[in-house]
């Protein structure tokens, strides 16, 4: 149920953008390309077979690579909905 001068629905469509905006962001980062290196870019460790293969373009091992993925990035988010106060004014 939608109140005030939203429409029936409203907040389900604003959550279906936010993922859907999400989602394009994470496939529109860059994936690694090229040849895998043997050893790690960042420790100089063997980067396994398996991983090179699975993953090619790879350049990091899976620790420096979890290390890496664990650093977050902060980003703006949009608020769809804006507060009533500027709804108002």
């Amino acid at each position: 149920m939608a109140g005030g001068w939203a429409k029936d629905g409203a907040v389900s469509e604003q959550i279906e953008a936010s993922i859907s905006d999400e989602l394009a962001r994470m496939k529109a980062r860059q994936q690694p390309v090229g040849e895998s290196f043997a050893r790690c870019a960042e420790c100089d460790e063997d980067i396994p077979e398996a991983r090179r293969i699975a993953r090619p373009g790879v350049k990091f091992c899976i620790e420096c690579q979890q290390e890496r993925d664990g650093q977050t990035q902060n980003r703006a988010g949009i608020n769809r909905r804006g507060s009533k106060d500027s709804q108002l004014k």
